[in-house]
């Protein structure tokens, strides 16, 4: 699936608490580079070697990564992921999601009252080192050095050229990117897929809902073939005329 113009949807399970957590980061690679988007949950270094290697491409080729956003299931294991490579990688986000990712700022959605919210949904048979591990956890999530600054608008020079599209909404700084040569957006969480349906970021993790619907808007306007949602995974019925629905909406 995807793997036409070296794209890769690759799928990530997270178990936690008998729930299983689902999420679909990209690899995208030609004979020069090999670029990951976005790096899944805390731990998942070696899911993520695996997915690679079973796409039949060597982990160590890795040589950049794009974080959509500062959002901890999409940083997790970014800071192990540059620590294990014996390559240089080259992280690129935006200007706005810079200061989260390394650690400069508080991540937007980890307020005192997350924390305490997400603690109390704990069931009360969790031993308290789990307890305190999960708090530990949320209180200092992962950082790692951003190299490069990218905005909307800018067309990057690798596997067939790749375009850099602003999508605020889901957090102040959230990019989605267009790769030219399969007509496929990555959308990070600007767009989710629901019983194979899409539907716009869902509300209840979205920091501002019409700057959200504004950035589907400008999505429209790319032609999209087929778009990868971190959550939710693939979506290829008709794309553009479920975007224009969306944005009606």
């Amino acid at each position: 699936m995807l793997e036409k113009n070296n794209i890769k949807m690759l799928e990530l399970t997270m178990n936690s608490m008998g729930e299983a957590n689902v999420i679909y980061p990209t690899l995208i690679w030609d004979e020069e580079n090999m670029i990951l988007v976005d790096t899944g949950f805390p731990g998942q270094l070696n899911d993520i070697r695996e997915c690679i290697e079973k796409a039949g491409v060597s982990f160590e080729k890795l040589n950049k990564i794009f974080i959509t956003h500062q959002d901890i299931d999409h940083i997790g294991s970014l800071p192990i992921i540059l620590d294990e490579s014996q390559n240089k990688i080259d992280v690129y986000a935006s200007a706005i999601e810079k200061p989260f990712i390394q650690g400069e700022k508080m991540i937007l959605k980890i307020t005192p009252e997350a924390i305490s919210k997400a603690l109390e949904s704990l069931p009360p048979e969790i031993p308290e080192d789990f307890r305190n591990a999960f708090k530990f956890r949320l209180e200092n999530p992962p950082k790692a050095k951003v190299d490069h600054v990218i905005s909307g608008g800018e067309e990057l020079p690798f596997c067939g050229g790749i375009i850099v599209i602003d999508t605020p909404g889901h957090t102040p700084g959230h990019l989605s990117f267009y790769h030219k040569a399969s007509k496929t957006l990555i959308a990070g969480d600007a767009l989710i897929v629901k019983n194979r349906k899409l539907y716009p970021s869902d509300p209840k993790y979205t920091l501002d809902i019409e700057k959200s619907i504004k950035s589907i808007e400008l999505l429209s306007t790319f032609e999209i073939e087929k778009i990868i949602c971190y959550h939710g995974g693939l979506f290829d019925d008709n794309v553009h005329e479920r975007l224009l629905e969306i944005i009606k909406h």
